[in-house]
């Protein structure tokens, strides 16, 4: 049964080297290594793994040449007929996904390709479904997510119900143990890492597995709001807990008290960072998985969602050569992300960068960064005199937890040092009343603060299912429309949208608020006065709040008032 839309065979390097995405010798190096180090591997993949090409230029190159449609699988729901044409294990060996109909004939399908030069591919899929085969092109990574996005569950329940009747026949039989054991725990292995690859392909930052009564139930958090994606029978909880603990490094015959680990896992040729935290509950130990891209903590500061006018702020506030700058919010706000941004903005060659963080969330070429370990003696505070002796030009210190911490930070920025760091508070304002607070004197504050960055995420609206409505009374109120005029704002909904997994929200963007301390802020500092009358001056010199910034996101269209509600809200 010949393909719609076939070609002559042309091979994926030949047509790279065409089109000079590669040059040949690029080509014969992925060759070399493909024969030789990753044998059954796909070119494309070997190319991307050696830097010298992307996901994008090869499907650009491959739609340019091939004259074929590319495809954004992230916004099309494919039909349920259709799904079921197919088994999961096939589409990922070929890394492909039928997704509709041909509209000028029903008897062609569609099928979105990382590699629609493969032959093979095109002639099993076609025998397989009994249907012609129209190729389009999409990147790799989209059709990894879209198979777990329509499959995912599917195979995290059959590898789930494998272990089940497997344990059942080792413990039924006592003959061969040592091979039923290895059997056994196979599945488990990839019940884990599909978990964590179906946690990546959806975005999550933390996977929680949380055993009940009689079932486990597994939750992903995305864009800050957790979600449950699966519930298991309690049976498989213990092993799931074992092979975490031992891929993290920890003692799996402890089960009384709370363990903290580390591990890292590769989903789609990118390295991912998993801090792992174990805590007894009274149906057992619960499992909480933080996700984070090695490289995602550092970024181009214009990423990070600052507006024109607080980027200045921000730049203004980095330039220093000494002083206290700190970044507060609550846990989740993206604290860490701006500091690593900053401290990336400011590592150059003759600079000497050391941080103290509990724990180091990821690891920046040039910079010295110190691990707290409580056991060995490695505090904050123990740390920070050891570092000052270090000769360093910045120091950053991943929380001011205690006065004695506080204090040594406050006396390296005044000493010459400039200094970064995170606090929990409400506000820009609070942050210099909460060092007050710990004892640390008015007069260095006054000499030290630079400036404070209070922050928030907040969820962008989805721009496939959103929808542009007149502000009501309640809307109006929340964002300080006094006037009669009509204002159109976007609002999410809860469908059934492929894009944003019916939640009506797709990504997050930053909200800051940014003190820059003046001279009159200083002087206010100095007379011990309260948050209230600092933030008075603060916005009377051009200050932000976050609930303004949140504000000026929902007038823009970018995210809902429903957001400002839950992140900024003030009565």
């Amino acid at each position: 049964m010949r393909s719609a839309g076939f070609r002559r065979k042309k091979r994926l390097g030949d047509l790279l080297v065409e089109v000079g995405v590669i040059t040949e010798e690029q080509l014969g190096t992925a060759l070399e290594m493909q024969k030789n180090e990753k044998k059954g591997e796909k070119l494309g993949n070997v190319l991307i793994e050696l830097g010298v090409t992307t996901e994008q230029q090869i499907m650009e190159a491959l739609q340019q040449q091939l004259g074929i449609e590319s495809i954004d699988l992230s916004s099309i729901r494919i039909q349920d007929e259709i799904i079921k044409l197919m088994d999961e294990s096939v589409l990922r060996k070929y890394s492909l996904i039928p997704f509709a109909f041909s509209e000028k004939n029903p008897n062609i399908l569609k099928v979105a390709m990382s590699d629609p030069l493969d032959i093979r591919a095109m002639d099993d899929i076609s025998i397989i479904t009994g249907f012609q085969i129209e190729r389009c092109v999409t990147v790799p990574s989209d059709i990894a997510a879209a198979i777990d996005r329509y499959y995912g569950n599917a195979e995290v329940l059959r590898v789930a119900e494998q272990y089940t009747r497997e344990r059942q026949q080792l413990n039924s039989g006592n003959n061969r143990e040592e091979e039923n054991d290895e059997q056994s725990e196979a599945p488990i292995v990839k019940l884990v890492r599909q978990i964590i690859e179906q946690a990546v392909h959806k975005r999550a930052s933390d996977i929680h597995i949380e055993p009940m009564e009689n079932q486990v139930r597994i939750r992903f958090r995305v864009d800050g709001v957790l979600h449950e994606e699966m519930r298991h029978d309690i049976a498989l909880h213990a092993a799931m807990i074992a092979r975490i603990k031992i891929v993290s490094g920890l003692d799996i015959s402890e089960k009384r008290r709370p363990q903290d680990g580390r591990a890292t896992a590769i989903v789609d040729r990118q390295e991912y960072d998993i801090r792992v935290s174990m805590l007894p509950t009274v149906y057992g130990e619960k499992a909480v998985m933080r996700l984070a891209l090695k490289t995602g903590l550092t970024r181009d500061k214009r990423e990070l969602g600052f507006p024109d006018e607080e980027l200045e702020k921000f730049n203004s506030i980095l330039s220093h050569n000494n002083g206290l700058i700190l970044v507060t919010g609550p846990t989740g706000s993206g604290k860490s992300t701006t500091l690593y941004t900053a401290l990336s903005e400011l590592n150059i060659e003759g600079v000497n960068i050391i941080t103290v963080e509990d724990p180091v969330e990821a690891n920046i070429n040039g910079i010295n960064q110190v691990q707290v370990n409580e056991k060995a003696g490695l505090t904050f505070s123990s740390v920070l005199r050891s570092i000052l002796r270090q000769d360093p030009d910045i120091i950053m210190i991943g929380e001011i937890r205690d006065a004695e911490t506080a204090e040594i930070a406050v006396k390296a920025s005044i000493t010459g040092h400039l200094v970064v760091s995170t606090l929990h508070t409400n506000s820009a304002a609070n942050t210099i009343t909460r060092l007050a607070d710990m004892g640390v004197q008015s007069y260095m504050l006054g000499d030290s603060v630079i400036g404070v960055i209070a922050q928030r995420l907040v969820r962008r609206v989805c721009p496939e299912c959103s929808v542009l409505e007149e502000a009501d009374e309640d809307d109006r109120r929340v964002l300080n429309i006094k006037d009669g005029r009509s204002v159109m704002i976007r609002k999410a909904r809860h469908c059934e949208c492929v894009r944003c997994g019916g939640t009506g929200y797709y990504g997050r963007v930053g909200i800051y608020e940014i003190m820059p301390v003046s001279a009159e802020i200083k002087r206010a500092i100095n007379r011990r006065e309260t948050a209230d009358v600092l933030e008075d001056i603060a916005l009377k010199q051009g200050m932000k709040t976050l609930r303004t910034s949140a504000v000026d996101y929902v007038l823009k269209g970018i995210t809902t008032v429903e957001e400002v509600r839950r992140v900024a809200y003030e009565d």
